[in-house]
């Protein structure tokens, strides 16, 4: 059964292929970065950061975990030349003030004893504080052995009300 969602990007996806002439692109980032956001809808990464198809790795995530990316973020460097990360949150994100326990709670009710138990042991990545959360997905990536010296890491915060980004880190 289709639904109105399906219809729509089946009918956007064939007005897009008809222009599409970047099938040439390489999967090799042109401008070798990698960027760590939240998944919320209210962000349009391309937009509100300037980037063309080709550019950057753009990972997206609840909260704009680098801690969840951290898989990615290794893909994209060791295979894929990246040597920069930009790790992006934002104001009003639906992660703050989210515990594991407060969303286990949540999974359990709604979802049963069940589905619980199969997300055993699942990190929610929930923060109580916006910069800091910023400043410690920072701080683990650069300590991370996994993650080398030479790729620049930097923090941000995005406001959802204005638009812009401001430094977090240095």
């Amino acid at each position: 059964m289709s639904t109105q969602n399906v219809e729509n990007l089946v009918r956007r996806n064939r007005k897009y292929a008809k222009c599409f002439d970047d099938g040439d692109l390489s999967h090799v980032p042109a401008k070798r970065y990698a960027l760590v956001t939240c998944m919320d809808c209210r962000i349009d990464p391309a937009q509100a950061f300037g980037i063309n198809l080709g550019d950057a790795h753009v990972m997206r995530n609840a909260g704009g975990s680098a801690r969840e990316e951290l898989r990615s973020l290794v893909i994209s460097q060791q295979l894929l030349q990246t040597t920069e990360i930009f790790v992006i949150k934002h104001t009003h994100c639906g992660m703050l003030g989210i515990t594991n326990e407060s969303m286990n709670q949540v999974v359990a009710k709604n979802l049963g004893p069940e589905a619980l138990a199969e997300l055993n042991g699942l990190e929610w990545f929930g923060f109580p504080d916006l910069d800091q959360a910023v400043r410690d997905d920072v701080a683990f990536l650069k300590a991370s052995k996994a993650i080398p010296d030479y790729v620049r890491i930097s923090g941000w915060v995005y406001d959802v009300e204005t638009g812009r980004v401001r430094s977090v880190t240095k």
